[in-house]
């Protein structure tokens, strides 16, 4: 049988022969995503409108060295912090559940093609010459997904916690709490299933369950998580987008109805 060998040439950045539209799944990708990291980077900062009566936002929770009933170290900025840093609560929280999101397997073939162009789409040229991987700084980091995974769940009985919180709402004139649901209440709890759902279908989770046994037929408890976990896994991007969605628009609620501009309906 013959054969025939085939040059390949190196395109140019942004160079194809496809004629669909292949740039505009990049595009949005980048707008969403870079409009949440200048949004929550933005409220992190504020220090303020984070907490309305019950309701928590995510991005301070848990919350620690304020001076709140929310908070878990009652206080302002701690003392040794020094004093040319920027002091908010949320600066100690955000890394955590930021670290675990942006070196997710699945963020990685997203957010690589929309901001560093690695590669920006099948078949279309890339602005260097040579594959690097994630052998060198700052793609090394990536590594670190799997141990993020673990505080990830910690969090995700916090938030639950704080969705908890929520049901219930003290009387202004008796100061008793009672049992009850608003729209904040219904916010922060669809907020904690879908983070659920995002951070239960990990790939680094599915793994660890079972992923790296020959024969699960012969761990039925353990098979029994991994065909949970594939589940969610099935839908992660989906899980994905949503979740990142909601969060922010958790944050966004909670503000606003800190500042009175919305006002939280209460339901029952």
């Amino acid at each position: 049988m013959g054969s025939e060998v085939v040059q390949l040439t190196r395109r140019r950045f942004g160079e194809t022969m496809r004629r669909d539209a292949w740039w505009v799944q990049p595009a949005i990708t980048f707008i969403v995503f870079a409009s949440f990291i200048v949004y929550s980077t933005w409220a992190a900062l504020q220090n303020a409108h984070f907490e309305y009566g019950n309701y928590l936002s995510p991005f301070y929770s848990p919350l620690l060295f304020a001076d709140s009933p929310h908070a878990w170290i009652r206080g302002g900025r701690p003392g040794w912090l020094p004093g040319f840093l920027p002091f908010s609560p949320a600066l100690f929280i955000l890394p955590f559940p930021g670290l675990f999101r942006f070196t997710c397997y699945y963020y990685r073939g997203a957010y690589y093609k929309a901001f560093w162009a690695d590669p920006i789409s099948c078949t279309v040229g890339e602005p260097r010459k040579s594959y690097i991987g994630e052998r060198r700084l700052p793609l090394v980091l990536q590594n670190v997904h799997r141990y993020m995974m673990y505080i990830a769940i910690i969090f995700l009985f916090i938030l639950a916690s704080d969705a908890w919180k929520g049901m219930w709402f003290t009387d202004p004139a008796s100061g008793v709490k009672h049992f009850g649901i608003g729209i904040g209440t219904l916010v922060l709890t669809i907020n904690v299933i879908l983070l659920s759902g995002y951070t239960l279908g990990c790939h680094s989770l599915r793994h660890l369950v079972g992923g790296y046994l020959d024969r699960l037929s012969r761990a039925p408890v353990r098979k029994t998580a991994y065909d949970c976990v594939s589940c969610f896994n099935r839908a992660h991007m989906r899980w994905a987008w949503c979740s990142l969605f909601w969060v922010g628009f958790t944050d966004i609620y909670i503000r606003l109805c800190s500042m009175g501009i919305w006002h939280d309906v209460r339901l029952f």
